[in-house]
């Protein structure tokens, strides 16, 4: 193992508590470093190697004291929904770009070693490419797809030989993890087909990249393990199936006929939308370079989420604030 301690912004986020249970049983001390927006109840908080700590990437100088004797740093922390931003674009704002910058340097002037950053692959807009490649324009839509592509050149500014750093570009995420999210396009769906017998589509022809949120936590430790002349100032795209909203549709239908017979024949009903987004990204990349591919199905997301559905895992799948980003922002006026 060539790093120990990994440190994780916004660890006990939807991504977080997937990752750092699997970061904890691969040997690695964690620490997580979060504002707790979602709570920490989600975390596996009787481990001996996990350390928690309820902070503000915005305070520079905690972050630089909290992350000393680590050898990872990893980014997850942000406000993640396009529509967050219709919240309170300052508050997006003063997370998801403003803190950027000062949180690298604190990150280096603490003897980081390698610093991984969660962009989006949302920073393509939409793009008519067959397939989108790392080096496509960027073309946002959105000011958190903006600035998650400000970012980017931000980190590599500081980089160096003792300051190494990578960045992905992840599909959008699916599937259950401990702190579930249900305001994301396989997750609505299927939450929709399950406790309403029925999904309803917002457009449809958008084609959306997806990516089961296991691996993503695979390809985060992917980019902790692998050699750092293979990862340092490199960019990776990591989706899995590129398919409209409408066929997802279909597949979520699919199976969750299959899990809930009893339901039966679920509907999919289609309305207009203005989230517009479509782009079709390209992950050869790192299967080439890192030796890396995703390889859970959307199939497999709505699979688990059925499973999480029939044991009680998600009540109030439809009411509790913790389930969407933006309500519980509102609920705890998040500042």
């Amino acid at each position: 193992m060539k790093y120990k301690k990994i440190f994780v912004t916004g660890g006990a986020g939807y991504a977080g508590s997937s990752l750092v249970p699997e970061l904890l049983n691969n040997g690695y001390e964690v620490t997580v470093y979060d504002t707790m927006y979602y709570t920490d109840r989600f975390l596996p908080k009787k481990n001996p190697h996990l350390s928690i700590i309820k902070g503000d990437i915005r305070n520079k100088e905690m972050i630089e004291t909290s992350c000393k004797n680590h050898d990872v740093f990893i980014h997850l922390a942000c406000i993640s929904n396009d529509t967050s931003f219709a919240l309170d674009e300052k508050l997006s704002t003063s997370i998801n770009l403003d803190a950027f910058e000062p949180m690298v340097k604190a990150a280096k002037n603490a003897g980081i070693k390698r610093f991984i950053y969660a962009s989006s692959s949302s920073v393509y807009g939409i793009s008519e490419e067959k397939n989108v490649t790392e080096e496509h324009p960027l073309l946002p839509l959105t000011l958190y797809n903006k600035y998650k592509g400000i970012c980017e050149p931000l980190l590599f500014k500081h980089t160096d030989k003792n300051f190494e750093g990578v960045i992905f570009r992840p599909a959008t995420v699916c599937g259950y993890a401990p702190r579930q999210r249900l305001d994301l396009s396989v997750n609505i769906l299927t939450n929709f087909a399950v406790n309403k017998g029925m999904i309803k589509v917002f457009g449809g022809d958008q084609l959306r990249p997806n990516l089961h949120v296991k691996d993503y936590c695979e390809a985060v430790k992917v980019l902790i393990e692998s050699d750092s002349k293979k990862i340092e100032n490199q960019i990776f795209n990591i989706g899995y199936q590129n398919l409209s909203i409408l066929e997802i549709a279909n597949l979520v239908k699919k199976v969750v006929e299959k899990e809930f017979p009893e339901k039966g024949k679920i509907n999919i009903v289609r309305e207009k939308s203005d989230d517009n987004r479509s782009y079709h990204i390209n992950s050869d990349k790192i299967k080439k370079l890192l030796n890396y591919s995703p390889k859970r199905t959307i199939e497999n997301a709505v699979e688990d989420l059925c499973f999480a559905f029939k044991k009680g895992l998600l009540e109030n799948s439809f009411e509790d604030d913790i389930y969407f980003n933006i309500n519980r922002m509102k609920n705890i006026n998040a500042e």
